[in-house]
């Protein structure tokens, strides 16, 4: 009497195992930006353009490996990635009492390095005070190229070293970085220096 195979195929029916995405804590989004001459009259932003919106692990690799490395664009180019809802420009809300923190390269390779470790802390809620970081920016130049880690509320000093200190932490860099804010504050609203940062540059 024959007798059933070992291994034999699963039977009819049953389910297919479905991988599930990896949800991020929030979702974000891609912006680029390439500022040609500027048209007379034109206002700031009007080359920003909206990439795409990402909420999982997965769908940021697949942008992240289709997209140019920041080294790879042209001069006057940007890079953002910002909190969904959250567009980089000073007059946006959640920017306008903010500031940044840069830091600067003359080394393509180390901003490209610098852009992928600042979006993967990102992503990944490295940062203690992760509610008070707007986005960040890789701006390509012809001199020097930089990035900028946007920030919600210049005023709050002891967040804002936090959030400095931990960012030159994640790129590992021996550079000072500065921060500067985005407009006028008021007179009472001062930051202090640091060994991270020489000075603080008021816009």
């Amino acid at each position: 009497m024959a007798t059933e195979t070992e291994g034999s195929a699963a039977e009819p029916g049953a389910a297919a195992e479905v991988k599930q995405p990896h949800r991020l804590e929030r979702k974000w989004t891609f912006w680029f930006d390439v500022q040609s001459k500027p048209k007379q009259g034109a206002a700031w932003g009007t080359s920003l353009r909206k990439v795409y919106t990402f909420d999982t692990v997965e769908e940021f690799w697949c942008l992240y490996d289709q997209i140019f490395q920041p080294s790879r664009l042209p001069p006057n180019a940007d890079f953002h990635l910002f909190k969904a809802g959250v567009e980089p420009k000073w007059e946006d809300p959640e920017c306008a009492s903010g500031g940044k923190w840069t830091v600067t390269s003359n080394r393509k390779s180390q901003l490209d390095l610098m852009w992928r470790e600042t979006l993967l802390a990102l992503i990944g809620e490295q940062f203690d005070e992760a509610d008070e970081i707007c986005g960040v920016v890789a701006s390509v130049r012809q001199r020097q190229d930089k990035l900028a880690l946007w920030t919600k509320t210049a005023a709050n000093e002891a967040v804002q070293m936090s959030i400095g200190r931990k960012w030159k932490e994640i790129l590992d860099v021996t550079d000072k970085i500065n921060y500067s804010f985005h407009a006028s504050l008021p007179p009472s609203s001062t930051l202090i220096s640091c060994s991270i940062i020489p000075d603080f540059i008021r816009w």
